[in-house]
């Protein structure tokens, strides 16, 4: 059974940081990816930051390019996302996810491509 811890987020003022982290536990694949998501109200559920497990990049999708630095384990099944000179336009649900088996980058693009999902975490950039 695969698992998803998170961890990390808060509230933080503009120009703050906040730092999010997901250990994955439990794959039957050894080809997987792990990611990080975010969803405001009304609005559909947007990448953040991708790792493919055969790949030694981190992947960031444009919401998260320039302010956003990602991070992972040697095991590679860890991806930590330091946020930087956050935005009130960046608060939002954010969410770790996983998939296996098959996966691509073009899979990090859309929310429905995950096989599992985190609880979520709220994170409120506010003055």
């Amino acid at each position: 059974e695969v698992q998803l811890v998170e961890s990390g987020g808060g509230f933080v003022q503009p120009g703050g940081s906040l730092r999010l982290s997901c250990e994955v536990s439990g794959f039957t694949y050894d080809e997987y990816l792990i990611a990080w998501f975010r969803q405001v109200p009304g609005k559909e559920r947007e990448g953040v930051a991708c790792l493919l497990s055969g790949d030694d990049k981190i992947y960031y999708l444009p919401s998260a390019l320039g302010r956003f630095t990602g991070s992972t384990d040697n095991a590679k099944n860890t991806l930590t996302l330091q946020m930087n000179n956050l935005r009130p336009e960046d608060t939002a649900v954010y969410y770790c996810a996983a998939a296996e088996d098959g996966v691509s980058l073009a899979t990090c693009h859309h929310h429905y491509g995950m096989d599992y999902w985190g609880k979520g975490t709220l994170d409120n950039v506010s003055s």
